[in-house]
């Protein structure tokens, strides 16, 4: 094997946004991230304070999300989340672009847009990641979202929010990856659900993905590399991660 455990763990930003999850369940998701030891919690932003509170003394990191999920919210109001995040322990946000500036060539205003969080998360020290939602985009889009990104000093440029018509694709990963700047990594989000897709994209130069799906993903990791399982809580098993 070319990778170690902890190579592929700090690869998974653990998902926890889908609106219907209860407390138990994002109490119980944090819990797993942390067992597994994986890269960050996604949580929804009105529990990051609590995820940040579970995740505290470990190596994940407490995440949310901004202008989540059609980026159509006010500059102002990305700004202000963005603030209020990073108040409650945010360590990396996950902001959407205004899809319609995009799709209208209004670059002036989506550069501004995404300045606005990049400058409030870089100030206290944190990173963010640039999701284009790609399957709504053309090529020639994308390119120049790299661009932006790349100037602005994006930590991240991400394909998709997992809840758009469409998620990555290899296509779009390679080209972000050629037309990102070396500085910037690239998340894969929304589909990729096992192991070995996330192996396929990591060797596209991809550094983080979003799953859902991380207690099998970590498990099958495991048993390729004849280590033993990891134990985890009743509670954590109950909710079902």
């Amino acid at each position: 094997m070319d990778y170690t455990y902890t190579d592929i763990a700090k690869t998974i930003d653990h998902s926890l946004l889908n609106p219907t999850l209860t407390v138990g369940e994002l109490e119980a998701g944090c819990r797993l991230a942390r067992a597994y030891d994986v890269a960050s919690v996604c949580i929804l932003p009105y529990y990051l304070k609590r995820a940040a509170e579970l995740l505290r003394g470990s190596t994940v990191r407490a995440s949310t999300t901004v202008g989540f999920p059609h980026g159509g919210h006010a500059t102002a109001i990305k700004r202000a989340e963005a603030e209020q995040a990073l108040a409650d322990g945010g360590e990396e946000l996950d902001m959407v672009v205004n899809v319609s500036q995009v799709l209208s060539g209004e670059w002036d205003y989506v550069r501004d847009d995404i300045r606005a969080v990049i400058e409030v998360a870089h100030a206290a020290g944190q990173r963010v990641k640039v999701i284009f939602e790609n399957c709504y985009l053309r090529d020639e889009h994308k390119i120049h979202l790299c661009r932006i990104c790349s100037e602005l000093n994006a930590d991240w440029v991400k394909t998709s929010t997992g809840y758009g018509s469409g998620g990555a694709t290899l296509d779009d990963l390679r080209l972000m990856r050629q037309h990102a700047a070396a500085h910037v990594q690239i998340k894969a989000a929304g589909g990729v659900r096992d192991l070995d897709k996330l192996l396929e994209v990591r060797a596209l130069g991809v550094s983080r993905v979003g799953a859902s799906r991380t207690r099998e993903m970590l498990d099958e990791c495991r048993r390729r590399l004849a280590l033993a399982p990891i134990r985890v809580e009743t509670e954590i098993q109950s909710a079902g991660y």
